[in-house]
């Protein structure tokens, strides 16, 4: 009996074992382990999903909601569906998503600072800060920034007729707003450095339309509190090389899709290309769902989740 009992765990066990798919590791002359881990990407849903500034606002209750019937990881807030910044109503979000099992990925703001209005310059740097403590406070690792843009184009809905094309403000030029723009990040770097807050800057119109933007504002900011925010659909030519160009540098993913037809443009994206861009780099962050569609999101939501996953074979 003895003898069967171990015959049994030990083939019992070995079997086991060889079913265990483990990570890479690589002996070093120390003979130290170093693990090697695959990359492994987790996803997320942004708030902006259910509201794209029309109508009625979804509430980011419901957003944490919906994250956790469909079994992602986290949501990324867009700052204005936000009902306020008191420490009751923050307190209350926080307390939702963790009992729903949820994390505050990102959070989403808009300021610009390309302009040559040094009151409106400094007073999106101030608000840039507030919004970093306000991260910090809410337990979010993470907060998107724009570059902003010129403001030659009256309206977004026209800018986007345009391809997010605009022109140069009169008696400027392109190397005075990346003046502004790297100088006023500049000094939010130590906000975010003492808040704990990864700042993310996006492919979002303005001076980070092009990788070559992007970089050049993250080259003259040497520093590992601002990375870049790659939006997938925000490149609207050629993406894919655009999309290889940032990879490297980004610490956060907005992934567009576009059920019904896209609000302003539709771009029919390959997520298993771009996912492979993103393993290339070994990228271990969240992708996070930015649908922006015109199908309702309550369908269109889960669908673009399941296409999510069936590409990161989470």
């Amino acid at each position: 009996m003895k003898n069967s009992r171990r015959s049994f765990i030990r083939n019992g066990f070995g079997s086991a074992l060889a079913t265990v798919v483990l990570p890479a590791v690589h002996i070093s002359n120390t003979n130290e382990i170093a693990i090697q881990p695959k990359p492994r990407i987790k996803l997320s849903i942004s708030s902006y999903s259910y509201w794209h500034f029309k109508g009625e606002k979804f509430p980011i209750e419901k957003v944490i909601d919906e994250a956790a019937k469909l079994g992602v990881e986290g949501i990324d807030i867009l700052h204005r569906q936000m009902n306020g910044t008191d420490t009751k109503y923050i307190n209350e979000l926080k307390r939702r998503a963790y009992n729903n099992g949820i994390a505050f990925t990102c959070l989403s703001i808009h300021q610009g600072f390309v302009t040559p209005d040094k009151k409106e310059w400094q007073k999106n740097i101030d608000n840039t800060k507030e919004w970093i403590e306000l991260s910090a406070k809410m337990g979010v690792p993470c907060m998107r920034l724009n570059s902003g843009r010129w403001g030659t184009t009256a309206s977004f809905d026209e800018l986007m007729k345009n391809r997010g094309i605009e022109p140069i403000l009169p008696g400027y030029t392109e190397d005075d707003g990346f003046k502004w723009c790297i100088e006023a990040i500049q000094q939010c770097i130590p906000t975010a450095e003492q808040h704990g807050v990864v700042l993310a800057l996006e492919n979002h119109w303005g001076l980070c339309s092009t990788p070559e933007g992007m970089l050049r504002i993250k080259k003259a900011i040497d520093s590992p509190w601002l990375g870049l925010l790659m939006d997938t659909g925000n490149f609207l030519e050629n993406p894919y090389s655009k999309l290889e160009k940032i990879a490297p540098q980004a610490v956060f993913v907005q992934a567009k899709t576009y059920y019904g037809g896209g609000e302003w443009y539709t771009l029919d994206l390959d997520y298993d290309r771009i996912i492979s861009i993103l393993n290339n780099v070994n990228y271990h962050g969240y992708l996070s769902l930015e649908y922006e569609g015109k199908e309702n999101a309550a369908t269109a939501v889960p669908k673009s989740i399941a296409m999510l996953r069936k590409a990161t074979k989470e």
